[in-house]
């Protein structure tokens, strides 16, 4: 395997890693037309904007990282950008899914938690054959601009502390455990998505509910021979 395809490879199970965190370690159509997203805004969140003006320079950040590696990491600019549109999106989603369930999180927990998805994605893509693997490194594979550890170990702290309550005080350990601690984190991620009333600038896509990723909005170009497929609508929705 090449170092790229295995640090896919891990950008994948990281991702899966920061959804559910605290289980792995122990993630009507919103599409609104341009006139209902306040004008300079990538995204609004309940009632916070990400600018667009913010979203293009976290996208730079992102990008001087992912050049500082051509060899291993791949990603376009349409990628770079809806990476990082969605992961600032599901910062604030946790941060509402944290505030709905009283959940506070210190500097020291959140500092912790990054240290241990530093640990565990380092150890694998070790054992992949990945050499000198940074933080950087592997919040770059995984579309996250690399100044933003501090959320990520929030982000990764809040959900550690929503399982371990779902569990009754501990962290899940056994496999009934871990699913039933998943599903209530899905609901409760849901229900946090929900109740901001996210809206994407469509220049940008749209957000899946169920990745809480940016992805291309459907497509509404005609043709003489008839409409172009639409893309997907997977996830346009919440499911809670």
């Amino acid at each position: 395997m090449t170092e790229q395809g295995a640090l896919l490879v891990k950008g994948k199970r990281l991702r899966r890693l920061v959804q559910v965190s605290a289980v792995a370690v122990g993630a009507g159509l919103l599409v609104a037309g341009c006139g209902t997203v306040k004008f300079g805004s990538a995204a609004v969140v309940g009632n916070q904007r990400i600018t667009i003006a913010n979203l293009d320079t976290e996208v730079t950040n992102l990008s001087q990282t992912v050049k500082q590696y051509p060899s291993v990491i791949s990603l376009n600019q349409t990628q770079e950008t809806q990476e990082t549109l969605g992961w600032l999106v599901k910062f604030q989603i946790t941060e509402q899914l944290a505030q709905r369930n009283g959940i506070t999180v210190s500097t020291s927990q959140a500092q912790q938690a990054l240290a241990e998805i530093y640990a565990t994605a380092k150890s694998e893509a070790q054992q992949a054959g990945v050499q000198n693997i940074t933080l950087p490194l592997i919040m770059a594979a995984n579309g996250i601009p690399p100044n933003k550890s501090a959320e990520l170990g929030r982000y990764q702290a809040i959900e550690t502390q929503f399982a371990t309550r779902a569990n009754g005080g501990t962290l899940p350990s056994t496999t009934q455990q871990q699913t039933d601690a998943t599903n209530q984190l899905n609901r409760a991620q849901c229900q946090a998505a929900k109740s901001l009333n996210i809206q994407i600038n469509p220049q940008y896509g749209r957000l899946n509910y169920s990745s809480y990723e940016v992805v291309a909005a459907p497509a509404t170009v005609f043709r003489a021979e008839g409409a172009v497929k639409a893309s997907s609508t997977a996830g346009a929705a919440p499911a809670c």
